[in-house]
């Protein structure tokens, strides 16, 4: 109590050192807070964005040879068919599974009971649901039955439904729909994806491929892979990939203009590391802030040693020892950074959550679709913690130094000192 009576009678004393002093530890710890959880605003928002699909998912899709082969010309368009369907199910067994693909046709009518609208309609296969993380609402998505019997089903929007049915879309599902001549059945309504340009309804992929007479079409191939751990192996197999599916068309195997590859795992890959560096960024610059602080608290102490030399002196003349002069200095060195540290984090949190009710969710609406550009930037309480406790032992550290030097000089000298 007698040394806490001290320290408090000495701040007093001194209000604009310790305010200043405390004023670079609580902004230190505030602004490393708010600039943890503003990184973790942004970096939850593109995380959201990724995580709309499996994460371990391929899309493969044709386009346009960019080099001859084989005697044939460069601009040759290749068309994905089943062949390539069974390479990919056969020839990779040991990585892939969930072996599906699409075929879209864009911008047919859909119409019920005199309402209708105009969506892209997707022949899908089952693992669509899996690969791109669809929600079903209502009802359920397509399945190998409807595969197989190339059965008239589809798997409305939540948005379309909501227009066909004037805003009550879970009535719909067992209702006939008419797309372009040809009636469906509704089997479901799936959650809307707000951040994509245009939504679609989906179809068996065989009841679209019969209907339109694609033959052995195929739009695009997607799948799941495993096994593949690394950046170096996923550019193998893609490699691998290529070369066989480019085989099938008459294509050189390196052509990579003939064959688009949409490697998910390698994106997120990617992605994780770029969040790995912001985060980096972010913690450098605010130890480099909490450094501030500790430089500030050093600065004090030095001069509280400084301005207190003859009272240190008559301290030891009188049979003071250099451990409860050290104790002393020490002690306020820790009450003042604990002290305003732990404000700097109240305020850094509070300053998070007003971020989070203010700007967390939020999305950008171009018309077209909506993004979310800042999601949850909050930081958690073990890390406001550990901040606080760094400013701690940081400011412990600064007074440690002029602590030892306070307890060390000789009465005699102190009491020369001005």
């Amino acid at each position: 109590m007698d040394i806490l009576r001290e320290i408090w009678m000495a701040m007093k004393r001194n209000k604009l050192r310790t305010a200043l002093t405390g004023f670079a530890v609580a902004w230190g710890i505030f602004m490393l807070i708010v600039l943890l959880g503003a990184g973790n605003g942004l970096i939850n928002a593109q995380m959201s964005q990724m995580d709309r699909f499996l994460a371990n998912s391929i899309m493969v899709g044709s386009g346009y040879t960019s080099k001859p082969y084989q005697g044939l010309r460069e601009g040759r368009q290749i068309t994905l068919n089943d062949a390539d369907i069974a390479l990919t199910e056969t020839g990779f067994r040991d990585h892939v599974s969930e072996v599906g693909a699409t075929l879209q046709r864009q911008q047919l009518t859909i119409s019920y009971e005199g309402e209708y609208i105009n969506s892209n309609v997707t022949g899908v296969y089952p693992n669509e649901m899996k690969i791109n993380k669809l929600e079903i609402l209502f009802g359920r998505f397509i399945n190998s039955l409807d595969m197989r019997d190339k059965r008239k089903v589809v798997v409305l929007s939540e948005d379309d439904a909501k227009v066909l049915m004037k805003g009550s879309q879970e009535h719909l599902v067992g209702k006939f729909v008419k797309i372009g001549t040809s009636a469906f059945r509704v089997i479901g309504v799936s959650k809307a994806d707000q951040t994509s340009i245009n939504t679609s309804a989906y179809v068996p992929f065989t009841t679209m491929r019969s209907m339109y007479n694609e033959g052995n079409r195929t739009g695009n191939i997607q799948f799941a892979i495993s096994g593949l751990e690394t950046l170096e192996e996923n550019e193998d197999f893609e490699q691998q990939y290529r070369a066989r599916v480019n085989a099938n068309h008459q294509a050189a195997p390196d052509d990579e203009g003939a064959l688009w590859i949409w490697n998910r795992y390698t994106q997120n890959m990617q992605m994780s590391t770029g969040v790995g560096i912001i985060r980096t960024a972010l913690w450098i610059i605010g130890l480099f802030t909490l450094l501030s602080g500790v430089v500030g608290v050093s600065n004090i102490m030095l001069i509280t040693v400084k301005e207190r030399t003859r009272e240190f002196g008559i301290r030891k003349a009188i049979g003071a020892t250099p451990m409860s002069i050290l104790r002393l200095i020490i002690a306020e060195s820790i009450i003042i950074t604990a002290f305003f540290g732990y404000i700097g984090m109240v305020l850094g949190v509070a300053a998070n959550e007003y971020m989070n009710l203010t700007l967390g969710g939020k999305s950008i609406d171009s018309g077209l679709f909506e993004m979310t550009i800042f999601s949850n930037p909050t930081v958690g309480i073990d890390v406001c913690l550990q901040a606080t406790l760094v400013m701690v032992v940081a400011g412990t550290i600064a007074g440690l130094i002029p602590a030892r030097k306070a307890a060390r000089i000789r009465p005699i000298e102190a009491l020369r000192a001005e």
